[in-house]
């Protein structure tokens, strides 16, 4: 009896003592909340969050503590922590509204948008009129909406449509990094390293494993034509994700890549021409996308292409490398030359221009210069064209030509029975092999000529001259060559006379 009175008496003390520890730890534990709350208002989250953990610490089982961290690190940017916190406090309390609401948020922002319909509508459940509930539901309806588009565009390979959604996306998802990175693949794809770069590097900054992210950087750099470096980036990208295929695939065609482009060079170097351009060919079927590494594939190939005499080939080649890339030098060049060899060069001028404008280097314009003064030559009559002979010709070459033009094309020989059109068209032709001979075969006239002049604006006038004075020169008159020649108003067109003695 008494024994059991004592035990009564210990059991109601304890209780009373539990109760007074519960109740200072309470006041406590609101104290710091207050505080915490105090620091939030201010904007110092890190204090709010330093107090609001020590409410928690003192009362564990309080769901508003939760909820008041929960917002804490989301204005931290803290939304992963944050999810915990909200998760916890609606484990404690499935009626606390605003854990519900903060625990939406936070699967919103980190782009889980499926789960955050489900707490917000949790939400309008407990409380049907919640304004900020509906417009959350409406925020994560457009969200999947986007991934749904964006989704249909990346298989489309419409990635400036994934870039777009994925803006749209992030206003409501900000902490996604999947919707950064799919933003920052795109942003490579379509040629905006730097962009795809920054918001990768951002990713990385707060994710250093981040194996997507790592695998982004790599594509930056590969598309780039830095493959060593790309190569590094993606082989640390498998040690964080070993099942990451598109890193694996990327990392295999980089390698390729650059061991065909090696091969395809040293062929080049070693005179190996058709081995290179095959060397070329192949590289270029490894991955469309590279831009930038097959823009010189085909500017390699194109001159490999001209080593072969396939100029019209090379200049294909050399059009389609800046088509990828427009900024790209050496390709306007090697198209440049190739037009200058078919001697067209209305085009070369053209590309020398361009390279000019974008570099004005004392060799940019020395090609320049002549690419325009051969323009300027070729629009004056050709006179080594008129006699058959290369611009290189010797004096004994140009005199054996002329012999020969001039025979072929005299219109009192050959023509004699030729019909009055047929003469006149000869006589137009023998002019012009007289004509050309007077300039090849005066070394001062000739080095005017081929300096650019247009011997037709000679004070002398090339157009008066009589090509039968130089035709008797020539041959002779009639003395020794078998010929005579001479002047007859009646002989037809041209007024010559022409017989074999």
């Amino acid at each position: 009896m008494i024994l059991s009175l004592r035990c009564e008496i210990c059991t109601a003390g304890m209780v009373h003592f539990l109760s007074f520890f519960i109740s200072v730890s309470f006041r406590e534990a609101e104290s710091f909340k207050e505080q915490g709350n105090a620091y939030y208002i201010k904007k110092d989250y890190s204090e709010a969050f330093s107090y609001y953990t020590k409410a928690i610490d003192m009362c564990p089982k309080n769901a508003s503590y939760y909820g008041n961290r929960a917002a804490t690190l989301m204005m931290l940017s803290r939304h992963r922590e944050a999810l915990e916190d909200s998760q916890q406090a609606v484990r404690l309390d499935d009626t606390f509204m605003k854990g519900h609401l903060r625990e939406g948020k936070c699967h919103l922002s980190l782009g889980n948008a499926m789960a955050a319909s489900r707490c917000f509508h949790r939400v309008l459940e407990l409380e049907p009129d919640n304004s900020q509930a509906q417009q959350e539901v409406k925020n994560a309806d457009s969200v999947l909406e986007y991934e749904k588009m964006a989704e249909l565009g990346f298989e489309k390979h419409d990635f400036r449509m994934v870039v777009f959604c994925m803006d749209r996306a992030l206003e409501s998802a900000s902490a996604c990094h999947r919707f950064k990175v799919l933003k920052a693949e795109c942003l490579a794809m379509l040629g905006r390293y730097p962009e795809a770069q920054s918001v990768a590097s951002d990713i990385l900054r707060m994710d250093a494993t981040n194996g997507d992210a790592l695998y982004v950087r790599g594509l930056c750099l590969y598309y780039e034509d830095c493959i060593d470096k790309a190569v590094q980036f993606f082989v640390q990208a498998l040690r964080m994700a070993p099942d990451h295929e598109k890193a694996r695939l990327a990392c295999r065609n980089a390698k390729a890549l650059k061991a065909k482009k090696e091969d395809g060079n040293k062929a080049f170097k070693d005179g190996n021409y058709d081995a290179a351009y095959e060397l070329y060919s192949e590289a270029l079927t490894i991955d469309p996308n590279n831009i930038k590494t097959n823009a010189k594939l085909f500017c390699n190939r194109g001159t490999v292409g001209s080593k072969l005499k396939k100029i019209d080939q090379a200049i294909e080649d050399c059009t389609k490398a800046v088509k990828l890339d427009e900024t790209y030098i050496k390709a306007y060049l090697r198209r440049a030359q190739c037009y200058m060899d078919k001697e067209e060069y209305d085009e070369a001028v053209r590309d020398y221009e361009k390279v000019y404008q974008t570099e004005k280097t004392k060799e940019h314009k020395h090609l320049l210069k002549n690419a325009q003064l051969e323009l300027k030559k070729s629009k004056r009559k050709d006179y080594y064209k008129v006699l058959g002979v290369d611009k290189n010709a010797t004096e004994d070459e140009i005199k054996k030509a002329y012999r020969k033009r001039a025979l072929m094309h005299h219109p009192g020989n050959r023509h004699s029975s030729a019909s009055a059109e047929v003469q006149k068209e000869e006589e137009k032709k023998f002019k012009e092999v007289g004509e050309a001979f007077t300039v090849l075969s005066d070394p001062k006239k000739k080095s005017r000529y081929d300096s650019g002049h247009d011997m037709e604006d000679d004070t002398g006038n090339m157009g008066d001259f009589d090509a039968n004075n130089i035709f008797k020169a020539f041959f002779g008159g009639g003395g020794g060559q078998g010929y005579s020649f001479e002047a007859n108003q009646s002989s037809g067109p041209g007024n010559f006379f022409f017989q074999f003695g």
